[in-house]
């Protein structure tokens, strides 16, 4: 992976780390009403869509893993394929989701689907921890911000039973400025890979494993991409009269 694009996800690390510290606040403020801990995975099920930042960094800790242990993963992240291919049969490298509305992603995305996500061992452990995704990191928690705002309203059902917890101040956290910088990032992986702006681009776990992004032609892409967005948004733009 090209330095640049390192350093950037260098940094997003630090970003990851932040919110890693929050959760271990709260857990340590509420160590009886939060029961996430090690080897707990009953939120690590189904797909969920995470970003192309979130991609890319998984993918240096995928890396690291043993061969045999890759190999696993992958043979789990093809029948995962195959499965999203029966809805989408055009889904393809860079395995991006952006090219259809939002609301089609359901359909990849039941909430049924208890799947073990292709990246949790066999004791319930995530084998790429340090570099997984910030979505997985802010699960089973409120998120609310320094002035009592309310960002998101779910939490674990195993978490805090005894009564809602959206009024506590030890859970609070700057998450908008966390989400501004996330966004910020993004951006400037985008400008190193594609040389033009793009708002958003997402994919799931198994499919990030999947794709190598390092060899993929992102430029010639991105333009495919972009050109096909721009001509489908002149059909769908209203005449005037």
């Amino acid at each position: 992976m090209q330095p640049e694009i390192l350093h950037i996800l260098d940094r997003y690390g630090e970003l990851l780390a932040e919110v890693d510290a929050w959760f271990r606040r709260c857990m340590e403020a509420f160590p009886d009403d939060i029961r996430c801990n090690a080897g707990c995975s009953d939120c690590c099920r189904g797909l969920f869509d995470i970003t192309l930042t979130d991609a890319l960094f998984l993918r240096l800790g995928f890396a690291r893993l043993p061969r045999e242990l890759q190999e696993s993963v992958r043979k789990k992240a093809v029948a995962r394929l195959a499965e999203m291919r029966r809805l989408w049969p055009e889904l393809a490298p860079p395995f991006v989701l952006n090219h259809r509305p939002e609301e089609e992603w359901e359909q990849l995305m039941p909430d049924d689907d208890e799947t073990p996500c292709v990246l949790l061992g066999d004791d319930g452990r995530c084998l790429v921890y340090e570099h997984r995704p910030m979505t997985c990191r802010l699960h089973g928690l409120p998120l609310i911000d320094p002035d009592g705002t309310l960002l998101h309203d779910e939490w674990c059902t195993l978490n805090f039973t005894e009564g809602s917890p959206v009024e506590l101040p030890g859970l609070r956290a700057e998450f908008t400025r966390l989400f501004q910088e996330e966004v910020l990032l993004f951006q400037d992986v985008v400008a190193e890979l594609f040389k033009r702006d793009v708002r958003e681009l997402d994919t799931f776990i198994p499919l990030a494993v999947l794709f190598d992004a390092e060899r993929f032609d992102w430029e010639g892409w991105v333009e495919r991409f972009v050109v096909a967005g721009e001509k489908a948004a002149a059909l769908n733009r209203p005449e005037r009269s």
